[in-house]
């Protein structure tokens, strides 16, 4: 059966749950805690989890039943969790390329995939950091929670594991590349909207068009015409 673990206090959820890999077991194992010290977000970045306010939630699968690349791993997960959270709060959820939960403009949540070998058995392991409760973010302008976007108070153990089943269910349901970067294109935000853009230290106006079945975002800038990036080449000022 799969694994949910619940631990009171850990650095990085991420590295934890290698701790309590075991490839003779095809199970999905999971690891959750509401005190995350050292939180990891993608390409270097951390991910701050204020404690027994947030969630930091790591999910792991062998990589072997799944026949995809880890940046498309990446999406499918921000696809699923945008779903959860729709479902859940009623409210409709923005996917900030390429690994953001939006809700009403702010940030709630935020992805690291990665994939990493457990005695040379390779795995996808998922992060995710969730804001459900914290209603302070000064020293995050772009941050907010559940709790701040929707008003809703929820219980942050009833959401680990129902999150859990979320995520164990769905992960299964075969989708096609063309399906499911369709489906990030209609969450896609600030999709088709005049927005400010910073590249190379300069900034100019432009229009998200798509995001492509590569992950590359498509932009119309205003100077540059239509060009296509990868994360960190280009920023979203909002």
């Amino acid at each position: 059966m799969p694994a949910l673990i619940f631990l009171k206090e850990c650095n990085s959820t991420n590295d934890e749950i290698l701790k309590f890999l075991d490839a003779s077991k095809e199970e999905t194992q999971a690891l959750y805690t509401f005190n995350q010290t050292q939180g990891k977000g993608q390409y270097g970045n951390s991910w701050e989890c204020s404690e027994n306010l947030n969630l930091a939630f790591s999910i792991a699968f062998l990589s072997g039943q799944y026949e995809t690349h880890l940046h498309l791993f990446n999406f499918r997960t921000a696809l699923l969790l945008a779903d959860f959270l729709a479902n859940m709060t009623k409210t409709r959820v923005d996917i900030k390329w390429p690994n953001d939960i939006i809700i009403n403009n702010k940030k709630v949540s935020g992805i690291l995939t990665e994939k990493k070998s457990v005695s040379g058995t390779p795995y996808f392991i998922i992060g995710i950091g969730l804001n459900i409760l914290q209603e302070n973010f000064e020293q995050l302008p772009k941050a907010g929670s559940i709790l701040t976007q929707t008003g809703l108070r929820l219980n942050p153990d009833e959401v680990a594991s129902l999150l859990f089943e979320y995520l164990t269910a769905h992960f299964k349901k075969p989708i096609s590349n063309r399906e499911l970067f369709s489906r990030i294109n209609q969450k896609l935000f600030r999709k088709d909207a005049v927005s400010v853009f910073e590249l190379s230290g300069l900034r100019q106006n432009g229009i998200i068009k798509k995001v492509d079945e590569n992950g590359y975002l498509c932009i119309d800038l205003e100077n540059d015409g239509l060009k296509k990036f990868y994360n960190k080449e280009i920023e979203l000022l909002y």
